[in-house]
């Protein structure tokens, strides 16, 4: 009964915000791929001009990392997160942005020798229910490493995989020392709405990744729950990671 009511609490908050017009925000991922051997000024653009422009137009920097592996890019990769009130908010802060003077003038003189950027990846996000906070355990010990890992659900089974998330998942993944941070639905259907999982993990180190993945994967329950999961066949098509080094001037290190 208290637990009805909660959720009944809930829902009304919700219509209550909903009336007021206030929605929930909603973040953009961004993935710059540099120039051949231009990551360094892609980088030192962002951190001598371009976080601070955002900002003016009411962009919320959220995190900025670079590819930790040659394979992935490396420092020729530069990924981003982004947060916005909504996305008309995020369409007049972008067309703000365009038209700002002084990134003009940047843009012009940072590339009088051609294009530091050869190509922009951008995709739209809501936050999943169980996500935790992406600052989770910030500061503490230094700079960590981070890993960003896209899961495209089997057909008709996102909601299956973000069920085996929020209710076994995060919870093994903390056991092991691994780092929950955000978790997101893209919102666009070119983009994988409707059967994408998108999240962001923490370490103190590579090599305590290797040991986290290698702990996790060797659990007792987890060996458990996964065999159950798949009785009905596997919850996930394709399974995308990328390690990240976070860059100086990201506010999430």
């Amino acid at each position: 009964m208290k637990l009805l009511l909660r959720l009944l609490s809930f829902a009304v908050a919700l219509a209550g915000l909903s009336a007021a017009g206030i929605s929930a925000p909603v973040y953009e991922l961004r993935t710059y791929t540099a120039a051949p051997g231009r990551g360094a000024e892609v980088v030192g653009r962002f951190r001598e001009h371009t976080t601070r422009i955002f900002e003016r137009h009411g962009m919320v920097n959220i995190g900025y990392w670079v590819a930790a592996d040659a394979k992935d890019g490396g420092g020729d990769k530069l990924v981003y997160l982004l947060e916005h009130k909504s996305r008309d908010a995020a369409k007049a802060s972008w067309k703000a942005f365009s038209a700002d003077a002084e990134w003009k003038e940047v843009a012009k003189r940072t590339t009088a020798n051609g294009q530091i950027v050869s190509k922009v990846e951008s995709v739209f996000l809501d936050k999943a229910d169980f996500s935790r906070a992406m600052d989770a355990g910030n500061g503490k010990g230094g700079s960590r490493v981070f890993e960003l890992r896209t899961y495209t659900a089997a057909e008709g089974k996102l909601a299956a995989l973000d069920s085996h998330f929020r209710d076994h998942t995060i919870g093994i993944f903390a056991r092991h020392g691994m780092i929950n941070l955000g978790y997101f639905h893209p919102t666009d259907a070119d983009k994988g709405a409707g059967r994408t999982l998108v999240y962001f993990l923490a370490y103190p180190s590579r090599e305590a990744a290797a040991a986290a993945w290698k702990a996790f994967r060797d659990d007792p329950e987890w060996v458990k729950v996964r065999t159950a999961s798949e009785q009905g066949g596997k919850l996930t098509s394709k399974v995308e990671s990328i390690y990240l080094a976070p860059t100086d001037f990201s506010k999430i290190r």
